[in-house]
């Protein structure tokens, strides 16, 4: 544990908010202007690099008295040999073990100042030499785990590094923009859609999902959330941290799936077979501006080769992937991980599976990871390496290396969609669930339903523009707002009606449950159950008093558990509730963890795709967990849990469909129970644009 001062309780300090100063233009060196006042730091001699000690005196007199000054206690620097081993200008992968050992101890240091001011003192020293992208992530880590700065306004990824996220073309604009109009309004640069590839790629037909910032946004910061490495393992093991890992990464191959089935494609095509060609080539058309290059490319029929890799520290076959896997599916098999002593641990019901998802991300509190190796993490550096698996190019990876960019890429599916087969073999060993755990006796669900814009259980989606801010990440440029428009998915909102009878003759509290999903393969005959449980989308959950006899029970879609909104996704400083240091500021940041409310429904079709609507109530008093979660984020916690708490369900993540039913159960119909209620209902897509915050 780390030793903070004073009690277990912290009042937030202004000296907190300094820290945000570093996220602002994250290349620039600290002892630059900094931030709306264009603040300075200023350093003591022996911090400055040794390319600037000669001017460091005219350095820090060089904006004059009218820039607030930050004074930057000298104390005793920490080693910091190893996080430094990674040069300043390359890229940084969570998925590279030597950068996440490097990311860890970083962590470390800064976990273990002793108090806000050592730690802007550490931050000044190691913003001018410790890899940009590095550092944001292990500060952004900290200040989300450090006691005394919980509450600090994180700026969302894309405001500091917008080049992970969108075509460099935008950033030569956005100069010329920012140094012919100095001052006042400047227009928004718009962003093309569809920028990657043209419509002879089938795989376009869905670049709109896979390259949606939101989405890519939502997988960073569910991995800043739980990092894989820190000294202090509480850190890394939060409650069901592996199950979360198993069901987030379910959820996106389950929607993905129902998006090209939307533009009529088939589902996804696992990654199992190590050796085969990849089919699909993908060109991101990124640049990193850390590192000075394009993000390279993977050709039609590339394939994942032995690495040799000494840059990076890897020398691996692809034969030790095949090695992991095998042993992975005989613990599956064996219902039993073996343990670094010899014994076995069997693998129970309620928590084999978070020790599976342990075992495959491979964080510091996998159960063996010198036997079960790191499969999930080092498959997305085979195939990010597969251009250059021994270095001779001396190229980087490619974009399925960094998890602020893998899911653009289609073999992210692929592989994940794997992944997820192998987590579905411990799902299918475990007892099929009965009426004891299906059933709420007493409770009737006669109807669900949806009304809204779209018409009777009818969805409406359509093309939306909304903006982001680029300044924070535009680097040595005149200071100003630069406004980026893109174009991304949105439906129309909408409200869940579910009409309940409650026979037991008393008050009763339900947990509500509710799914949806395609009714139809690409060949257009009926989904069997097996294949339609894998691709249920988990729309919202909520629990509801129930009075006796008659309920009729509105939701908004707004509400959605699994969701996050627009300005949480998108937000600005300025937007944030709440003061510095507040719970509610506090809260705020953590739910920048969620899928985007935008992306909640798919696509459809201009003819109206069709979906079963699927709602369940379960007894509250058999799901509840016993916990104040009064001053918590809990909007989002299906896919990202609750800070600093329990997972708010006891039942297992993505029930009742997380596992096969009983072999007689062919269709949905028999699947369901009293307290169940299915609804055909359609996604009506409609090829127009609006502007954020406009309603048709």
């Amino acid at each position: 544990m780390y030793a903070f001062e004073n009690s277990k309780y912290f009042k937030m300090s202004d000296s907190s908010k300094t820290l945000l100063l570093f996220f602002d233009r994250p290349t620039e060196p600290c002892f630059m202007q900094k931030g709306e006042e264009g603040s300075t730091f200023q350093l003591p001699d022996n911090f400055y690099p040794d390319k600037y000690k000669s001017l460091s005196t005219t350095l820090a007199n060089r904006f004059g008295s009218d820039s607030p000054s930050i004074p930057v206690s000298d104390i005793a620097l920490p080693n910091l040999q190893l996080p430094m081993e990674l040069p300043y200008n390359e890229q940084f992968s969570l998925f590279v073990p030597k950068h996440r050992k490097m990311a860890g101890k970083l962590i470390d240091v800064f976990m273990g100042m002793r108090n806000v001011q050592e730690l802007i003192s550490i931050c000044s020293y190691c913003q001018l030499r410790i890899n940009p992208y590095m550092f944001n992530y292990c500060l952004s880590v900290a200040i989300l785990h450090r006691p005394d700065t919980k509450g600090l306004d994180l700026p969302t990824f894309v405001e500091t590094f917008p080049d992970k996220f969108m075509d460099p073309k935008v950033f030569r604009r956005a100069r010329e923009i920012s140094n012919v109009v100095t001052s006042g309004a400047r227009m928004p640069i718009t962003i093309p859609i569809n920028y990657t590839a043209s419509e002879a790629e089938p795989e376009q037909r869905v670049a709109y999902f896979r390259e949606d910032m939101g989405i890519n946004l939502h997988h960073w910061h569910w991995h800043l959330v739980y990092p894989f490495e820190a000294a202090d393992r509480a850190i890394v093991n939060k409650d069901r941290r592996g199950e979360l890992f198993y069901y987030m990464h379910q959820q996106i191959i389950a929607r993905y799936n129902a998006e090209r089935m939307c533009n009529n494609l088939s589902r996804v095509k696992r990654f199992n077979n190590f050796r085969e060609p990849i089919e699909e080539g993908y060109f991101p058309k990124l640049d990193s501006q850390v590192a000075s290059r394009a993000w390279p490319p993977r050709f039609t029929g590339s394939t994942i080769r032995d690495l040799d890799r000494p840059v990076d520290q890897i020398r691996s076959d692809v034969s030790e992937l095949e090695t992991w896997r095998d042993r992975f599916i005989q613990a599956i098999e064996d219902n039993a991980v073996i343990l670094p002593n010899g014994r076995s641990m069997q693998l129970d019901e309620a928590t084999g599976i978070d020790t599976l998802g342990n075992l495959m991300e491979s964080s510091v509190i996998s159960r063996n990871r010198p036997y079960y190796g790191d499969l999930h993490n080092m498959g997305h550096v085979f195939i990010s390496y597969c251009h250059d698996p021994d270095h001779r190019n001396l190229e980087q990876f490619g974009v399925m290396g960094d998890s602020a960019t893998a899911m653009r890429d289609p073999i992210f599916y692929r592989w994940h969609s794997y992944i997820d087969d192998i987590f579905n073999l411990h799902k299918s060993k475990l007892p099929r669930y009965g009426d004891d755990r299906l059933d709420f006796p007493g409770i009737r669900v006669s109807s669900v339903s949806i009304e809204g814009a779209g018409g009777a259980n009818a969805f409406a989606t359509q093309w939306e523009q909304s903006t982001v801010e680029l300044s924070r990440g535009m680097d040595f440029t005149p200071r100003g707002s630069v406004l980026a428009r893109f174009t991304h998915l949105q439906h129309e909102e909408f409200n869940y009606v579910i009409d309940v009878t409650n026979n037991t003759g008393r008050a009763a509290m339900g947990t509500f449950r509710i799914f949806i999903a395609p009714t139809l393969d690409e060949n257009g005959s009926p989904l069997p159950f097996e294949d339609q449980r894998r691709l249920m989308i988990e729309l919202d959950k909520f629990s509801q008093p129930l009075n006796a006899g008659n309920n009729t029970v509105r939701r908004r879609s707004l509400d959605s558990s699994v969701t996050i909104p627009y300005e949480r996704t998108f937000r600005s400083q300025s937007d944030r509730p709440g003061d510095p240091g507040s719970a509610e500021a506090a809260q705020f940041d953590f739910c920048g963890c969620g899928w985007p409310h935008h992306m909640l429904i798919p696509k459809g079709t201009p003819a109206g795709y069709p979906m079963v609507l699927f709602a369940m109530v379960t007894n509250w008093d058999e799901d509840r967990i016993e916990q104040d979660l009064v001053g918590t984020c809990n909007d989002a916690a299906s896919y990202c849990g609750i800070r600093d708490r329990l997972y708010p369900d006891r039942r297992a993540m993505g029930f009742p469909f997380d596992r096969p039913a009983d072999p007689s159960v062919t269709s949905l119909n028999d699947f369901l129970r009293p307290n169940m209620a299915v609804r055909d209902c359609t996604i009506r897509f409609t090829d127009a644009t609006r502007i954020h915050g406009q309603r048709s």
